[in-house]
């Protein structure tokens, strides 16, 4: 694969807080246009990898190239070509939906902000919801809400953070077809980060395995299924993790 085949390029990244190492040399790229599962228990390192790949922290050691730029030393070259959603960050609580979405639409630039918050409220079942404050809202629907926000500049690069926590089985079914759509349909490229393996073989392409810290594991779902001789990722993961991070 070349160069410009790739989005995101990270090499050797670690993260470390006083003597506890949260990444540990972490080495993955991102083919443009895929969807990939950054895949591990609680503790994995997930949570650091993206906040590092946001540029909310700040490596230890080690480099992140996106969209060909170096990232640590000039994220605010492509940080408005990215979004991000994670349940667990919340949105202001006292503005309204529509308040919300509109922010962050004007911190985006985004033209005709009032037709894209429209378009996605649509999309997301928020209409009856646009005018209420977020904290009147079930954890659910702050869900959808921070999808929507995620995608309110139609990013290139979307990161989310167990996307689908607090979703009923069918509407996580339906967020998942959302941004496999928004993949085909607009070329982004995502990393889905979840422990929850079952949902990640269903809309990843390739998945990259943690465990303390480290990469210990990457691949197609099939192709780590076949490699392991396991019938699921999660067997495949289990099987890692009780041999130390080997096979």
């Amino acid at each position: 694969m070349t160069d410009s085949e790739l989005l995101l390029e990270v090499s050797g990244l670690s993260k470390s807080f006083g003597s506890a190492m949260a990444v540990n040399n972490l080495t993955f790229s991102l083919p443009k246009g895929s969807i990939v599962g950054l895949l591990g228990g609680n503790g994995a390192g997930k949570t650091t990898t993206l906040s590092m790949l946001l540029g909310l922290l700040e490596p230890t050691s080690g480099s992140i190239s996106l969209f060909g730029h170096d990232f640590i030393s000039n994220r605010h070259a492509v940080l408005h070509r990215m979004n991000f959603s994670s349940p667990y960050v919340d949105l202001p609580q006292r503005l309204t939906v529509r308040e919300n979405l509109l922010v962050f639409a004007r911190l985006y630039g985004v033209k005709n902000a009032g037709k894209e918050i429209s378009s996605l409220a649509a999309d997301f079942q928020l209409l009856e919801l646009m005018n209420q404050p977020m904290r009147r809202l079930s954890s659910g629907q702050k869900t959808r809400v921070s999808l929507a926000k995620a995608l309110i500049n139609r990013p290139e690069f979307l990161l989310l953070d167990e996307p689908t926590a607090s979703l009923s089985p069918d509407v996580s079914k339906w967020v998942r077809q959302r941004l496999s759509d928004y993949r085909d349909q607009a070329g982004g490229t995502i990393l889905f980060a979840s422990h929850d393996m079952r949902e990640v073989e269903l809309i990843c392409d390739h998945i990259i395995m943690m465990s303390r810290g480290k990469l210990i594991e990457e691949g197609s779902p099939e192709a780590l299924k076949n490699r392991h001789k396991r019938n699921s990722l999660e067997e495949v993961f289990l099987a890692l993790n009780e041999n130390g991070g080997g096979a």
